[in-house]
């Protein structure tokens, strides 16, 4: 067995060693069948419409596997959850310096003869209801920026894990047939889409039907594809994008994966930035 491999072995180092040429198709399909190429097939999902309540099927389309198939990373997704609960945070908590405090304008007591602590204020933090020292100072912001590939690595992230459990759909469109909001509740009960649903479509002028429907909805929400992130994709049970808004988010994801210069967007965001 041994003694028909190693010639094979042989004739690859060859090939491998002469770039310059190139190698014959039988030389190839012995290539591929000693070392086997990963290749990472693209994932398939449903085209739906929502010009009818019951689920209908338009055809099959393909989505990217290091967008919608990468390995889930949570610690990356923890990261982008709290960097967006914590950059609209603002602390007002606020205490009083001993100069912002009421009284104490002249000396309690002599500064010698009365057997007394020497003080020059009754305002002062040794004493009952003078100021505070090193105390919270409003407005205090949270804010800080996370490096752009853990951003990105989150989307990715988010969205796999979507796909993953069957609760990203992709639909032609957003024009629905009726702008009452009996239509789309029936429409998303009959699909079993979850409680709550996000839709989003490349454009930020959504059509008029579904933007009358789901205004007096809570939890139906309607976002472009230049906002979409982490933190509202988790929060909704069910993704619907668009095939617009699908070939959208490819398009910038797989631009900022392979791209050959980084300084451009590492540069700004530094580790040390506050």
């Amino acid at each position: 067995m041994f003694s028909n491999i190693i010639p094979q072995l042989r004739n690859t180092s060859l090939i491998l060693r002469k770039c310059s040429t190139i190698p014959k198709s039988t030389e190839i399909s012995k290539l591929s069948s000693i070392i086997p190429i990963n290749y990472a097939k693209p994932r398939q999902v449903w085209l739906e419409s929502l010009e009818t309540i019951d689920d209908k099927k338009l055809g099959i389309i393909e989505l990217h596997p290091e967008i919608f198939a990468c390995n889930p990373r949570i610690d990356i997704i923890h990261q982008n959850v709290r960097w967006q609960r914590l950059y609209r945070f603002v602390s007002y908590a606020h205490t009083k310096v001993r100069s912002e405090v009421r009284g104490g304008g002249r000396k309690p007591w002599p500064q010698k003869g009365m057997g007394k602590a020497r003080h020059g204020s009754i305002r002062s933090p040794l004493f009952k209801g003078g100021g505070v020292i090193h105390g919270p100072r409003s407005p205090t912001p949270h804010f800080y920026m996370l490096p752009f590939y853990t951003r990105l690595h989150g989307l990715t992230s988010t969205l796999s894990i979507k796909l993953a459990q069957d609760d990203l759909h992709v639909v032609d469109n957003l024009d629905l047939p009726s702008d009452e909001p009996k239509f789309i509740e029936e429409l998303v009960k009959s699909r079993n889409w979850g409680l709550s649903v996000l839709f989003v479509d490349v454009s930020d002028i959504m059509p008029r039907n579904i933007t009358a429907a789901t205004d007096t909805i809570k939890h139906f929400n309607l976002m472009p594809v230049y906002g979409l992130n982490v933190y509202s994709m988790l929060k909704y049970d069910t993704l619907v994008l668009t095939k617009a808004a699908v070939e959208h988010i490819e398009l910038k994801l797989l631009t900022h994966l392979h791209k050959n210069d980084t300084r451009s967007v590492l540069d700004k965001y530094k580790v040390g930035q506050v």
